[in-house]
């Protein structure tokens, strides 16, 4: 029997195979969870359907969380579809390209809130509006951060910023749910060759970088991210909730780079 099998779950934000949401999906699925999807607007709508039937579902929802409208009719739909919901996961960020060029010092004003809105702002309305759904299931939420929330990562912006806000978000609903017995944490993933990634300007050394300095020296994938959002899902992180739990094969502890202790490692096997 499957870590999730038999619990419900709502997908957010998959954009394609390479689509961190769709690691989790692909995830949940091996672990038996049922699966709904969500799309932003019609340009997405195939793509997102052709994935929702590989996960052997036809639960489809358009969703533009800019929107109240939409928030509002997806719990209509999804509670027409099942009796409740045991995972939500939040997967929604976005920015506008040119907000990722220059500094922070550069960000618009509608820039600025167009990132607030989508990024941070839909997951209070979506657990706002999902939590009913949840009422005596013990629910679980994940959404998706990033090491740009605490630390400078040229280019990243305004992102940075929404990401901070994201994770203290994640700490306060932790809170208000709690007393309906709901759980919420955060991945903070080690960057990935998604789509929205390459909006960012100097991606690929970006990715260079996190792959020379990190403890592996290696990239992380969708599927390592997917396994870690099952855990946070299951009734074996009961007791976890409001953190931020890092996928970036340990990028984060590192403070300084050690050129020479790597290519130890790399061409002579030492230190292992």
């Amino acid at each position: 029997m499957g870590l999730l099998e038999g619990k419900k779950a709502l997908i957010t934000g998959i954009a394609n195979e390479r689509s961190i949401a769709y690691g989790i999906a692909k995830a949940f699925h091996r672990e038996g969870a049922q699966l709904s999807f969500t799309y932003a607007n019609e340009k997405l709508r195939k793509r997102v359907e052709e994935i929702a039937g590989e996960f052997g579902s036809d639960l489809v929802f358009e969703c533009d969380v800019s929107k109240d409208e939409h928030i509002s009719n997806l719990k209509e739909e999804l509670s027409k579809a099942w009796n409740g919901l045991d995972v939500f996961v939040h997967s929604i960020a976005f920015a506008p390209k040119e907000e990722f060029k220059g500094g922070v010092i550069d960000t618009s004003r509608e820039g600025f809130k167009v990132s607030m809105d989508i990024s941070v702002y839909s997951l209070i309305a979506l657990t706002r509006e999902l939590l009913p759904l949840m009422e005596g299931r013990n629910g679980s939420i994940i959404t998706l951060s990033y090491y740009g929330a605490e630390k400078v990562v040229p280019h990243y912006n305004v992102m940075g910023i929404a990401k901070a806000a994201l994770e203290c978000t994640v700490r306060y609903l932790a809170y208000d749910i709690a007393r309906k017995g709901h759980r919420i944490n955060a991945i903070s993933a080690g960057p990935i060759k998604t789509l929205a990634a390459y909006s960012i300007t100097g991606f690929h050394l970006l990715m260079e970088h996190t792959i020379k300095v990190n403890p592996f020296g290696r990239a992380i994938t969708i599927e390592e991210v997917g396994d870690t959002a099952v855990f946070l899902c299951s009734d074996w992180a009961r007791a976890i909730t409001g953190e931020v739990l890092y996928v970036d094969n340990g990028y984060h502890i590192m403070g300084v780079f050690d050129r020479e202790e790597r290519i130890k490692r790399e061409v002579f096997g030492e230190g292992q």
